[in-house]
């Protein structure tokens, strides 16, 4: 499972609407690649609907869809979003991590 704490889903509907992908069946796709820093990267892009193979985890009025291997690395995970005077974002808190990078966008597992 995947957890969307309440502030990433009110940025994610916020997105959604911005962006006018329909928040029925739109959601924010997660998911995991190679590269960055520490060997693997998290990547997010919105989405106007769910593929075959996804998982597909609605919170807080949000929807998040996986595909099945990155689903492997990010099983667990907590997707929040945080604003302080510094950053603005979302943030993984993704306990399969062993080591992350000092930007927070790469992993390794």
């Amino acid at each position: 499972m995947i957890h969307i704490t309440e502030k990433a889903a009110e940025k994610i509907r916020s997105l959604l609407v911005h962006e006018g992908v329909p928040e029925a069946t739109g959601g924010l796709r997660l998911g995991v690649q190679g590269g960055g820093c520490s060997g693997l990267s998290y990547a997010m892009r919105l989405e106007t609907q769910k593929r075959d193979k996804d998982q597909v985890i609605e919170e807080h009025g949000a929807r998040v869809f996986v595909d099945p291997k990155s689903f492997l690395f990010l099983n667990n995970t907590t997707l929040d979003y945080r604003e302080t005077l510094m950053h603005q974002g979302f943030v993984f808190e993704n306990p399969q991590a062993a080591r992350s990078c000092g930007c927070g966008s790469s992993f390794t597992a």
